[in-house]
């Protein structure tokens, strides 16, 4: 079978494209975009991720406020800077990496985000946004999943839609998102414990894993011809892998995403693209 290769890496280029044109006929009204991260403690993979950003948002003529914290500093100091970005009118969105180190409670520092200044999508305020199926910010990685699909003319109603993974930062979200008005899919969730997963998987003509174990979907998971989504990044000796097989699989799907390349360049992209947003719901774009 000829498969397809998506290339997260040319959406997110097309995507960030859309952002910087809007960014810069914001520019010309004499208007700014602001994007902040908070980054608490030296995680190699946070920093290197976190730079990204900085350096999409600076590439679309955004602005870029960066604040690091040592690890050792504590859930009140963490909070202060969260505040500060609120109360900052040249902020429009805004993002704490995660994880935080031990000691911190993450959810407590996403919960005091100001929701209309949130660019992850993550706080329970748009999450329940996204329940209700009312607009607001939609969590990042799931708006790039969704974007690849519309890009690449992958018809979503009406199709079964079997998502692996159950994580409020991508699986439960993307399943509203794909089970919603107007994308129309009927979606089944599953996840890691999921008795006899391949009898679930292969009723997916679209099948998303999003379960952060090494290649857990193989060719025995997926129906000849379906649409493989491939969100998992897992660090191995031999390099990033994601939580599909991707060679087995490429075998029986009619599309894939590659592990790198795929849906991570999306997720930045995505971020942009809810910043701009924001600056729209806040009234500073005409």
């Amino acid at each position: 079978m000829s498969t397809t290769i998506l290339s997260g890496r040319e959406v997110a280029a097309v995507l960030r494209s859309e952002v910087a044109d809007r960014v810069a006929a914001l520019a010309g009204k004499g208007k700014t975009v602001g994007l902040a991260t908070i980054l608490v403690g030296d995680d190699p993979a946070s920093q290197v991720y976190v730079a990204h950003k900085h350096k999409a948002a600076l590439a679309a003529g955004m602005l870029s406020f960066d604040e690091h914290l040592p690890a050792s500093a504590a859930q009140e100091e963490v909070e202060a800077l969260i505040a500060a970005f609120n109360a900052d009118p040249a902020v429009d969105g805004m993002i704490v990496q995660m994880p935080l180190p031990s000691g911190l409670d993450g959810n407590r520092a996403v919960e005091a985000i100001d929701p209309a200044k949130d660019a992850d999508g993550l706080h329970p305020h748009n999450l329940g946004l996204l329940l209700l199926d009312r607009p607001g910010p939609r969590p990042a990685t799931p708006s790039g999943v969704m974007r690849i699909l519309t890009h690449y003319g992958i018809p979503v109603a009406g199709r079964t839609a079997v998502v692996v993974g159950r994580s409020f930062l991508v699986g439960r979200p993307l399943a509203l998102m794909l089970g919603a008005r107007g994308a129309d899919a009927t979606v089944i969730q599953a996840h890691s414990r999921t008795p006899r997963l391949a009898d679930v998987t292969r009723q997916a003509d679209i099948l998303i894993a999003a379960v952060g174990v090494p290649r857990l979907i193989g060719a025995e998971h997926v129906k000849p011809g379906a649409v493989v989504v491939d969100v998992g990044v897992n660090r191995l000796d031999e390099g990033l892998v994601g939580d599909v097989d991707f060679d087995a699989v490429a075998e029986v799907a009619s599309a894939i995403t590659p592990v790198p390349g795929g849906v991570g360049p999306m997720t930045v992209a995505s971020l942009l693209a809810n910043t701009v947003a924001a600056a729209k719901r806040r009234g500073r774009e005409p």
